[in-house]
């Protein structure tokens, strides 16, 4: 996990990353995109290294990561559950998915547990309405989830080992 690597060697692995494209504006999302799926985030100095190298100012890096919801400024978990909350789940009770994940888990959306292994959020829509609620682990889809399914799934990935249905 990133936040188990050394100081030095996130730097190595960000001006690695950073020096694989020309340092030209419009490679600025494709260097963010890079630097989070190396690190499950945008670290600050990935944030700075980028601003430097295509020759910005980091504001205008730090506007793009937060636009675009797809970024994330704090270190994701693990198992990054992503619960879709567009109109077919909503109805379908992706409410309740959110509340158990918070039972069990003690997240909620926008929050990683303290051991750095879960993490929750929302999205507007993972399209796969015919199959909700739905939830995404890791890319991985959970279709028509319900209340003692999520325990199921949150089991699967390590989670509540010694814990009982309840």
């Amino acid at each position: 996990m990133a936040a188990d690597v050394k100081a030095g060697e996130t730097a190595e692995e960000l001006q690695r990353i950073v020096n694989h494209y020309p340092g030209e504006k419009r490679y600025i999302l494709a260097i963010m995109q890079d630097v989070q799926g190396e690190f499950k985030y945008l670290p600050k100095e990935g944030l700075e290294m980028i601003a430097a190298h295509v020759n910005v100012p980091l504001s205008r890096v730090y506007s793009m990561a937060t636009f675009y919801k797809a970024f994330s400024l704090v270190p994701k978990g693990r198992i990054n559950f992503k619960v879709c909350d567009g109109t077919a789940c909503h109805i379908k009770g992706s409410n309740v998915l959110i509340d158990q994940i918070y039972q069990h888990l003690g997240i909620k959306p926008g929050e990683t547990t303290a051991d750095g292994e879960f993490s929750l959020e929302t999205v507007n829509c993972i399209g796969a309405c015919a199959l909700a609620p739905a939830l995404v682990a890791n890319e991985r889809v959970h279709p028509k989830v319900t209340s003692a399914g999520i325990i199921e799934i949150i089991k699967s990935y390590g989670g509540l080992a010694d814990a009982t249905d309840n």
